[in-house]
């Protein structure tokens, strides 16, 4: 990958600029310090310590400043997405570890790339800290100027020396107009938040709280008591064939904002690798305008014309086969990134449900610590995937691209169509031969060495030997040919892998370990860790839960807030609990049937053999 210098963070020959953006980068942590001590100063503590008696100016200010909660983030999830897409420039200069604030030796790079991750993220931690800071009038006054500071910078580095020395012509207009999209959003939304929170500190308008239980959770669980025949919506053909949109979920803000960031990496990924190659095939060009030289002072020489011609062969295949690869490669991981979230969505509904079958039998009881560890591990690594599978598959399409121009294209267009047609049905015929005494195989187990079916309503005969004599011939006689199968067998078996394997390399959802392996796949263990966290945290029916008691337990402080809260029910009728509770059972189980088979049994004595109330 191109260094911190080939990216344009230095100056080049073709022009000077007055804005050392690796400079700028850390003199920018003294306002980010500042805003943090800022926002640190307004969050108020819950734990109260000894010093703040000694010190009562403090009282329990300079709590920890959040920049987003991971976890259960759903209000500004695309202010977060567009936060995080203002930081895809440098997250591409730590991916291409071309960023090193110090110079260690080779075995301490781990520790250099770590100082200087933590220092793009201190970075930028005033973005993500002003949007999620309960005080919005100050966030969004400090997140407008940090914001626009951020831009003025960058316009002005890319106005003074818009060229650089990858790309050549406009290079920092292509790298940097996505950041630069992101930070104009971030400015209307930071102004937005200004107005709308100065409007509720005039009582203009009334403040929208965060509340415990969101409304698209709540929803959800008023679906789930619903009867099945209420459930069913009529669908449309884009529903049933493309995407089924649930307005009772929605994504968390971690989720977005990795998927914005993975979008707009790839996107300079591709036009870095883009222009690489085109640097390459420059140099293959050059030499190839060498060989015609030689061929013309050697009076063109029977050995080196068809080299020559060769040479422009090869270069003008790769050149097509890499352009039109690329295209696919794209979108396969362009899809990849929307095809997780409907993966993540589709996970978390079933974990829900209760359902862990999809998962492997490791996998399904991850280690706490596991989970925790894996929902700091997820946005990075999901973007890293994203960036190394597309060049996999890139590289291995090519590849493929490759040979079958030279297979099947170039000898039709040199006039040989009619021997490629001839050794591709030698081919077709040979595989079919081979699957057809594959299938008869089957086919003859099937109607002689196999006893009929034991009732005519089965689907399958039974697994009982019939003709066992004539079976062991069979199989003496067809040992030595499925030796020789089994050859072809294995090689299809490892083609199958290595195009598998490569296709979904960049899919983090999806282990590409064989069963038993699975704990070797280190993505996909993080995947798994970071779903069963958000599953845990984010459940429609427990975080209903837990609300009705919350509101029941306010509700109570509230009525016994007065003196005369004993007088408050007067007029309503005295219901026993235990019956409440009973009629509430009852209802429950005769909309759900199956819960009464879960019930746990009376443990009284002699109850066993007495035939039990369900509503006991």
């Amino acid at each position: 990958m191109p260094s911190a210098e080939a990216w344009g963070w230095q100056t080049n020959a073709t022009c000077e600029s007055s804005t050392d953006m690796e400079l700028v980068l850390h003199y920018s942590l003294i306002p980010s310090f500042a805003i943090i001590l800022v926002l640190s100063f307004l969050e108020r503590r819950v734990s109260r310590r000894q010093i703040d008696g000694k010190l009562h100016l403090l009282n329990g200010r300079f709590g920890i400043v959040i920049p987003l909660d991971f976890v259960g983030t759903f209000s500004n999830r695309w202010s977060f997405g567009f936060a995080f897409g203002a930081t895809a420039n440098k997250v591409m200069f730590l991916f291409s570890e071309g960023y090193r604030p110090l110079q260690v030796p080779q075995w301490a790079q781990a520790i250099v790339l770590l100082i200087g991750s933590t220092e793009v993220g201190l970075s930028y931690f005033p973005f993500f800290a002003c949007l999620s800071t309960e005080f919005r009038i100050t966030g969004s006054v400090l997140g407008f100027f940090y914001t626009f500071t951020w831009f003025i910078i960058t316009i002005t580095n890319i106005v003074q020396c818009p060229h650089g020395q990858v790309m050549g012509d406009y290079e920092k207009i292509i790298f940097y107009w996505p950041s630069l999209f992101c930070l104009i959003f971030l400015l209307g939304r930071f102004a937005l938040m200004f107005v709308k929170a100065l409007r509720v500190r005039l009582k203009m308008d009334v403040s929208s709280e965060n509340h415990f239980l969101e409304d698209h959770q709540a929803q959800h669980v008023k679906r789930l008591v619903r009867k099945p025949q209420e459930r069913q919506v009529r669908k449309s053909w884009y529903q049933r064939k493309v995407y089924e949109w649930d307005p009772c979920f929605q994504f968390p803000g971690r989720m977005i904002g990795t998927s914005a960031l993975a979008l707009i990496c790839l996107y300079i990924f591709i036009v870095i690798e883009f222009y690489i190659y085109k640097q390459f095939s420059q140099e293959l060009k050059i030499l190839d305008q060498r060989f015609e030289e030689l061929v013309d002072s050697s009076n063109g020489s029977e050995v080196l014309v068809p080299a020559v011609l060769q040479l422009k062969e090869f270069i003008n295949v790769t050149e097509g086969v890499w352009i039109f690869t690329t295209f696919a490669a794209s979108l396969t991981c362009v899809s990849y990134v929307f095809h997780i979230l409907a993966c993540y969505r589709k996970h978390m509904k079933r974990l829900w449900a209760g359902e862990k079958h999809f998962l492997p039998l490791r996998s399904r009881e991850p280690a706490s610590s596991q989970s925790v560890a894996a929902i700091a591990r997820y946005s990075g690594w999901q973007i890293a995937y994203i960036l190394w599978g597309y060049l996999i598959i890139h590289v291995v399409q090519c590849l493929f691209g490759v040979m079958i121009m030279y297979s099947f294209v170039l000898p039709i267009q040199h006039g040989q169509g009619l021997e490629v047609a001839k050794g591709l049905g030698i081919g077709i015929l040979t595989v079919g031969i081979a699957m057809g005494l594959m299938i008869l195989q089957i086919k003859i187990a099937a109607r002689f060495f196999l006893q009929p079916k034991i009732l005519p309503d089965d689907k399958q005969k039974p697994l009982a030997l019939n003709n066992r004599k004539a079976f062991h011939n069979f199989n003496y006689f067809l040992f030595f040919y499925n030796v020789l199968l089994g050859l072809g067998a294995c090689l299809f078996r490892l083609l199958c892998s290595i195009l598998l394997g490569t296709w979904l390399i960049a899919r983090i959802d999806r282990t590409i370990m064989q069963k038993g392996y699975e704990a070797a796949d280190m993505g996909f263990n993080t995947w798994v860790g970071m779903i069963f966290m958000d599953h845990y945290h984010t459940n429609p029916t427990l975080l209903s839960f837990c609300h009705i008691l919350l509101a029941g337990t306010t509700e109570k402080k509230l009525q016994k807030s007065t003196k005369y809260y004993i007088f408050n029910n007067i007029s309503k009728p005295r219901v026993s609990t235990r019956a409440r509770t009973r009629w509430l059972l009852l209802y429950t189980l005769l909309n759900n049937p199956r819960l009464t088979e879960l019930r746990k049994p009376n443990a009284q004595s002699g109850a066993s053999d007495a035939p039990q109330n369900p509503c006991v």
